[in-house]
């Protein structure tokens, strides 16, 4: 169990910091590069991890549906979306949305049953941590824009 937390954790801070990275590539290159970049150098990565720890059982794919081959596709439209959104709003804010938007559609998924998932019963308790969190966003949007709101009066103050 305590494995499982650390390495929760450590997949939360990875995808933080690749974020940002790949924003800073965005900055200099346009999303599709950005994209092809960061998807080619994962597959470069995960092929020589992968020929390491697995040799030639990295190959060996017993009983899996067809359909799922497409998750790299996924992957495709995670980046775009994420460099597209780090651009447009502030990253904790992006950041924010997608996890909450990943829970919600989690929740949905496991209740339904869908994508070869076990159906877990949906309950009163699952939606108010939705609803904790969505609410949280906003506490946190809202306090954002009151400190920028701030800090454009002081400019506006300093040069008058």
């Amino acid at each position: 169990m305590i494995l499982s937390l650390i390495l929760a954790l450590s997949a939360g801070a990875l995808v933080g910091m690749q974020n940002i990275f790949n924003n800073k590539v965005n900055e200099r290159a346009g999303s599709w590069t950005t994209t092809t970049l960061v998807l080619g150098m994962g597959f470069a990565a995960s092929m020589a991890m992968g020929l390491i720890f697995e040799g030639k059982q990295m190959f060996v794919l017993q009983n899996m549906q067809p359909w799922y081959w497409g998750s790299g596709c996924l992957g495709v439209g995670v980046v775009v979306c994420l460099v597209q959104s780090y651009r447009r709003l502030d990253p904790t804010y992006a950041v924010s949305i997608v996890l909450t938007s990943e829970l919600f559609f989690a929740l949905l998924w496991d209740s339904l049953g869908w994508l070869g998932l076990e159906q877990i019963p949906f309950t009163l308790n699952k939606l108010i941590g939705v609803l904790v969190i969505v609410g949280g966003i906003f506490v946190f949007k809202l306090s954002g824009e009151t400190k920028k709101q701030k800090k454009m009066q002081m400019k506006l103050d300093y040069n008058a």
